[in-house]
Formats: structure tokens, sequence, C-alpha cells
């Protein structure tokens, strides 16, 4: 398998591999580019499409943006991402449909030894670098999940669909669907029931609207 391979796979792969250090290269001066336009330019879309593995139906991201790949990323159909989306995608990154992402948050796929000397940079003689192993785990956010601001997720994490995941949660394990979470670490508060409907609350309307 090649370092790329082993990446994606979840393998412990070399993060300093030639071909490695190209891709992130291009997805840095994608991000740059991007980051530079404004928010109605329509080189935007074109660049997003050249970054991410998919981008689905009336799919924004307000950026600024910043990925370690991008082609590790798949967005679904009418998903959002606000200020400051940050996406470690050294494995794949799968982002439902509808769902909504609140500035500053992180998504992290990758992960190191815990150990520090399985982890610390070493010259290789034969390839004439220094190298490090680490190694990722997938992230997938299912169908209408609200991410709050300031929100980190981990590596190997699902969030079901229908969540809301409260503002400056880290969120390190699965979070099933239809749920309120959040702390430090993230972790289900209650089930979203239909009282939950806006209609209930009667302080968000001007009189007279229906």
């Amino acid at each position: 398998m090649t370092e790329k391979e082993k990446m994606i796979a979840g393998k412990l792969y070399d993060s300093d591999d030639k071909e490695l250090q190209g891709l992130r290269e291009k997805a840095s001066k994608i991000c740059c580019s991007f980051n530079a336009l404004s928010i109605d330019s329509e080189e935007r879309l074109p660049l997003l499409n050249n970054l991410l593995g998919s981008l689905g139906k009336n799919s924004f991201l307000r950026g600024p943006i910043y990925f370690d790949y991008g082609f590790n990323t798949y967005f679904g159909d009418g998903s959002y991402a606000n200020f400051n989306f940050v996406c470690l995608d050294v494995c794949p990154v799968r982002i439902g449909n509808n769902v909504f992402i609140a500035n500053n948050v992180s998504i992290v796929t990758a992960t190191h030894p815990l150990i520090a000397e399985e982890r610390m940079y070493k010259f290789d003689e034969a390839k004439g670098y220094s190298h490090a192993l680490e190694y990722g785990k997938p992230v997938t956010i299912e169908d209408n999940v609200w991410i709050g601001a300031n929100v980190s997720i981990g590596p190997g994490v699902t969030i079901g669909k229908g969540s809301v995941i409260g503002m400056g949660s880290n969120v390190v394990k699965d979070i099933p669907e239809g749920v309120v979470a959040y702390g430090n670490p993230c972790r289900p508060i209650r089930k979203i029931t239909e009282k939950d409907s806006v209609k209930y609350k009667k302080e968000l309307f001007v009189e007279g609207d229906k």
C-alpha cells in the first residue's frame, strides 16, 4: 500500500511522504485562494469542487476554511459551514444533508501514538528525510445535525441524525440521533421532542404573525 492508501484506511503511515506533502500543499493553496475571495465571487465554487471529495447541491462554506487534504471530505446537500471551519481530514469525513456547522468548528480525524518514542520524528536513511508515524479515524456527521460554535469533533466520532451539539463541546464519543448533547466531554442530555417546536415559544413571534 502507498502511504496515502494507508492513511485513508486508518493504518499507521508516514505523514512526511512526498506524495502526501504535495497533496497538503495543494489543499493549502486552494484554501488560501478561496479565503481571499469575496463571498459572492463566482470563483469560489470551482475551487471547492477542486478541493473536496464532494460538495452537494446548495451546500455553502462561508470561509475562511482550512483543510489538511480536502479530497477526504464529503458534503451532502443543503449543508452549511460558518466562519473558521477547520478539517484535518487524513481519514474520510462524511457530512450529511442539511447539516448546520457554526463558527470555529474543528473536525479532527488525525491522531498520534501515545508513547512518545513512537510518535517522535526519526531520520530515515533510505528516504533521506525525517518522518513520523501517525494514523487517523473517520468522522461521520449524519443528516440534519446542528453543531454549535466552538465545537471540536475528534477521531472516530459519529453524530446521529437530527442531533444538536451545544457550543463549546468536545465530542470524543459517538452521539446518538435525535438528542441535545453538550459538555466536555460531550454527552447526550435529553431527547429532542415535539415540545421543542418554536410554535410553543410565543416570545419569538411578532404579534399578528402566524
